[in-house]
């Protein structure tokens, strides 16, 4: 069973514009502890490039277009994000590598989990070990 799937949000609003909203435990199965997001992102340069042992996240590409490549240890997929309607959810240990991102990208990440540097993979081989134990 794939460790990330994609979600689509509904779209509210009228002749005004779109309205999208996103509720902890109602459209992302967990309780939101921590938000972040990217922008200004350099031309070829690779974001994320680990995998967490404690934290799940949901990326939604809130403006722009990027790639993110997944990697649940069974599965790999490079999945395209350009709809601020759409996100990726990622459970715990699935290595992400974010790229390819357009000028006006604006990436939102939501996490489960407060930052913790501790709880990082950052070594591809050590994911993989970790993944067959």
């Amino acid at each position: 069973m794939k460790k990330y799937k994609l979600l689509s949000f509904p779209q509210l609003g009228d002749d005004r514009g779109h309205l999208v909203v996103v509720e902890g435990m109602k459209n992302i199965p967990f309780e939101i502890k921590r938000m972040f997001y990217i922008y200004g992102t350099k031309e070829n340069v690779i974001r994320g490039q680990h995998a967490n042992r404690k934290s799940e996240f949901v990326l939604i590409n809130l403006a722009g277009s990027c790639k993110i490549k997944v990697d649940d240890g069974k599965n790999e997929e490079i999945l395209i994000l350009d709809k601020p309607h759409e996100g990726i959810y990622l459970d715990r240990m699935v290595w992400k590598d974010m790229y390819d991102f357009s000028k006006e990208s604006i990436l939102l990440v939501l996490s489960n989990e407060s930052y913790d540097s501790e709880e990082y993979v950052k070594d591809y081989v050590e994911f993989k070990k970790e993944m067959i134990k």
